[in-house]
């Protein structure tokens, strides 16, 4: 097709800032996504130690997002993850429907190609999958693809490794809030409860990509997001005021800080605003692994040490599902269009 349909173009008033991907990636000016290296996290070296956890900790603090490398995931690994999702998306239209999700029926998990409820009620030049991947008695391996043949065992091995990374990487936020290090992954389900649910993004070849986004500007309500991509660009994030597009960093993870975190921390670690941009010369896939909190279980407000006289509690205690509800249907003025749909 020449042209998209018009359920997918944008608003006029968002457009003007939606540029050329390939050229905004290669700009070397203003502001970057930070790269933590994690090597150091748990050396037996004090001083590296506390190095590495100060910029972890920084990152969360100025940006909630960052490339992490060194992250301890073998590049084989994410190499299998990846070959076996665009094994998957590669497959004709008929073979992903049988995986197709049943949105009407209240069923979120398998393939589609649009999230209930986005904000605009516009389109997003996207398809996904979307499934849970830990912990494993919580999984459906019914409708997981099983085609390629290695999904299964690559995804599995890669959720149980990612699992481990979210216990690290929380231990150090936690310290960071002058916490016990287990405090935050205690405060999020622990290892029984905390889901991590994984979205592939599939963006096609968008013959207007000035005029459509991916995926729309939100924030993610998870603990934590930790995507892979296949090395395209179109991730950007609002930071002070303007869109940063992140660059393609080498077996890196990128880290997202989500509003469960945000909102237990009182403010001072940010779920940082992004988007999805497309293009028209190559396919973009990312695989996004939020860590989410339970739904009823637990309530999500700033934890009494991170509030006082001069900085006192900035969010109403609720649960995961009433934050989701909230932001999805009882916007406010500040949210506007820039709120986002659940599980994104």
């Amino acid at each position: 097709i020449e042209r998209i349909p018009k359920e997918y173009i944008r608003p006029e008033e968002e457009r003007p800032s939606i540029g050329d991907i390939f050229a905004e990636e290669k700009m070397d000016g203003g502001p970057q996504v930070p790269t933590v290296d994690l090597k150091g996290i748990n050396s037996e070296d004090l001083e590296v130690r506390e190095k590495c956890r100060e910029e972890l900790r920084k990152a969360a603090v100025d940006w909630g997002v960052m490339h992490l490398v060194n992250h301890g995931i073998p590049e084989e690994l994410t190499g299998r993850v990846k070959a076996a999702g665009e094994g998957f998306f590669g497959q004709p239209i008929e073979e992903k429907e049988k995986y197709a999700n049943d949105q009407a029926a209240g069923n979120v998990q398998g393939y589609g190609s649009k999230l209930a409820n986005n904000a605009s009620g516009q389109l997003e030049w996207e398809d996904y999958f979307f499934h849970c991947v830990f912990p494993e008695d919580k999984t459906d391996l019914s409708i997981w693809p099983k085609t390629p043949s290695d999904y299964i065992d690559a995804t599995r091995e890669y959720a149980k490794q990612l699992r481990a990374l979210t216990t690290t990487v929380l231990a150090v936020l936690s310290l960071g809030l002058g916490l016990e290090e287990g405090r935050l992954e205690k405060e999020v389900g622990g290892m029984e409860e905390l889901l991590l649910q994984m979205k592939i993004n599939y963006y096609p070849k968008c013959p207007q990509p000035e005029l459509a986004l991916g995926v729309e500007a939100h924030t993610d309500v998870s603990a934590l997001t930790f995507i892979l991509h296949n090395m395209v660009p179109g991730l950007q994030l609002f930071y002070e005021g303007k869109w940063v597009t992140a660059k393609c960093v080498p077996n890196s993870i990128i880290m997202h800080v989500g509003d469960t975190v945000e909102i237990l921390s009182n403010g001072k670690y940010k779920s940082i605003l992004h988007r999805g941009v497309v293009n028209r010369e190559k396919v973009r896939v990312s695989w996004a692994v939020f860590c989410e909190p339970p739904k009823e279980k637990i309530i999500l407000q700033p934890l009494p040490e991170t509030v006082s006289e001069a900085d006192p509690p900035r969010f109403p205690p609720r649960t995961f599902a009433q934050h989701i509800k909230h932001k999805l249907f009882r916007l406010t003025d500040q949210e506007g269009a820039d709120t986002p749909k659940p599980d994104e």
